[in-house]
């Protein structure tokens, strides 16, 4: 298995040592630059549960997510889908595995099909992977769809362009249910829209998920977005995964630098409690995934770098009830914070 699991939930996906990179080419006299956008990633998602990913931009987040679905192909490693690696199946054979993985995009306009009605949008999926569905019934599959997610009947005919950016988010929300996935990757999908409608959305995919017994891959930049849909929540940093933990460890107490230092980004409305803090947050920009730094990739903005983080990659280690962490100094950082 490739990571430690809980007493409950049967892993649907698993994904072992996955790598993938990126040629980027400098000129014709050069050769390509090769940028490492992910490197051992492993885990595993239970059916019911929603597994957070979060990290700054540039960490790999939606290259996991599309590696997931098979949307772009890693390099190494396997992605089981209930114990099928799909990384080795034809395009024949993935086509019908896209009726259980679907994924909802973070732009929410420009993922649709200007030229395309609401209701020709939101059936699209059914007649490419369910032709044997008469037109009657695609009909009323949209129609079912869009009350669920909230769009009134008489919108089935509007285009793109007549929607908000919410009324358009619930269009691809309707889009990746109506072939009622087992998994739905969610890619930053509420990013682009005002707080207020990103609190809607959210609480539509929560109610959403109970109704359609979903298992949701919930892809952000921002904690105070993933901590209200995750079960468990990873972390990840320059491609490579700092931490895994339950949503509210994670959020009581972080073990890595980098998750402590991604909370101590998060807004907090109290002032009190804003000017009580005593950590120092993120410093400096993420460094190049073309050239990262050896040992921890973290080290170059860690308080607490030492020599052994320069010299080796931290292992991602099994601390307790299911936690990983991956940190030479974590125990050290925790005797030190908590004055233990």
């Amino acid at each position: 298995m490739s990571a430690v699991e809980m007493d409950t939930g049967i892993p649907l996906l698993e994904v072992e040592n996955l790598k993938k990179t990126f040629s980027i080419a400098t000129s014709l006299l050069r050769k390509p630059l090769t940028l490492t956008a992910l490197e051992d990633i492993n885990f595993t998602v239970r059916a019911g549960e929603t597994l957070g990913i979060v990290g700054e931009s540039g960490c790999g987040k939606s290259t996991l997510g599309r590696c997931i679905l098979q949307l772009i192909e890693p390099d190494e490693g396997k992605v089981l889908w209930l114990g099928e690696d799909l990384t080795k199946l034809g395009s024949e054979k993935m086509r019908k595995r896209r009726q259980d993985l679907q994924i909802i995009f973070q732009d929410p306009l420009a993922s649709l099909n200007p030229r395309m009605t609401v209701g020709e949008i939101i059936a699209d999926p059914l007649r490419t992977l369910r032709p044997d569905i008469s037109k009657t019934e695609r009909r009323a599959r949209v129609l079912r769809m869009m009350e669920a997610v909230g769009l009134l009947p008489e919108m089935i005919n509007r285009y793109p362009h007549e929607f908000s950016g919410g009324q358009a988010q619930r269009i691809g929300i309707a889009r990746a249910l109506i072939t009622e996935p087992k998994l739905i990757v969610c890619d930053e999908p509420v990013s682009a829209l005002d707080v207020s409608i990103q609190a809607q959305i959210l609480n539509l995919l929560s109610e959403l998920k109970e109704e359609f017994g979903l298992t949701l891959v919930f892809i952000s930049h921002d904690l105070s977005v993933v901590r209200h849909v995750s079960d468990r929540i990873l972390v990840l940093y320059l491609g490579r995964i700092a931490e895994l933990s339950p949503g509210h460890e994670l959020y009581t107490d972080p073990k890595h630098p980098y998750s402590q230092a991604l909370l101590l980004a998060a807004p907090i409305p109290d002032p009190k409690t804003a000017r009580a803090r005593t950590l120092e947050g993120l410093k400096g920009e993420v460094p190049s995934p073309i050239n990262p730094p050896s040992g921890c990739r973290f080290r170059t903005r860690c308080p607490y770098a030492k020599e052994i983080c320069a010299d080796q990659v931290p292992p991602l280690e099994d601390i307790e009830g299911g936690r990983l962490v991956a940190c030479h100094r974590w125990r050290e950082i925790e005797a030190e914070l908590t004055g233990g």
